[in-house]
């Protein structure tokens, strides 16, 4: 599909849904006078990241103090039908991510709540629910309906159903979602932002999410070098802060 035809169509998607008229207007603003915000002091923030930057055991075992057990170790019959799934959708969308790294946070922190933002196939909330099950606990996730290719059938798809009645699902915009998700739980063990690459964005939900997390919560960030957000966010509120490498981008981990 050309770039002209996706962005007729995720207009039209967006004129079929007057719930979603807030986050259309918010993306008219950017794309008219704020576009370069999603870029805003990368490449400063490249370089502070790549210098800080651990692996995934690394920042497992330093963090949390348990050993890092790979997640194909862990669940390989899961994951098998999980890349089964992913591969059977006819639609693109994000990639995997560190599994490892969420899964153990929830581990470390016996999480029975959780909130993310950004879905796609389900990756991270796959991780995440594998751990919480074992607790009878709860997902949160934001995710924005994907109205450019027909996609919104296919968000969660590789979540096995036996996992789902742990899971709620939001479909709205951050802005939208995160109050919905905070009025019906208000701390949580673990937060996992995957969603609005802008500066304004991620700065918005970074404080959001941050002042819903319990001390001894984990607070992750994924491609943290997209932009200066991240660093600017844990510098202010002097968080020390971990960084992932993980397949050539960066990661943001830290405990409250």
């Amino acid at each position: 599909m050309s770039e002209l035809k996706r962005v007729v169509k995720t207009f039209f998607g967006y004129a079929k849904r007057p719930d979603l008229y807030p986050e259309l207007g918010r993306k008219i603003i950017k794309n008219i006078f704020n576009r370069k915000s999603a870029f805003r002091g990368k490449e400063e923030t490249q370089k502070w990241a790549k210098s800080n930057a651990i692996s995934q055991t690394e920042a497992i075992q330093t963090l949390f103090g348990i050993p890092a057990q790979r997640f194909q170790a862990l669940f390989p019959a899961e994951l098998s039908l999980a890349v089964k799934k992913e591969l059977e959708c006819p639609i693109k969308m994000g990639g995997a991510g560190a599994l490892e790294l969420i899964y153990h946070a929830c581990e470390f922190t016996q999480a029975k709540s959780v909130v993310e933002t950004g879905v796609a196939y389900g990756w991270s909330s796959f991780a995440a629910l594998l751990s919480l099950e074992k607790r009878n606990g709860t997902l949160y996730s934001s995710d924005m309906p994907y109205l450019g290719q027909n996609g919104d059938q296919y968000v969660g798809c590789i979540v096995p159903e036996e996992l789902k009645p742990h899971w709620k699902l939001f479909r709205h915009a951050d802005k939208e979602s995160l109050p919905k998700i905070f009025s019906k739980n208000t701390t949580f063990d673990v937060v996992h932002y995957d969603s609005d690459k802008s500066y304004e964005g991620r700065t918005w939900a970074y404080n959001e999410l941050y002042s819903h997390l319990r001390k001894g919560g984990v607070f992750i960030s994924d491609d943290i070098g997209d932009n200066s957000a991240y660093q600017d966010f844990c510098e202010k509120n002097s968080l020390n802060t971990a960084v992932v490498e993980f397949e050539g981008k960066y990661i943001g981990i830290f405990v409250k």
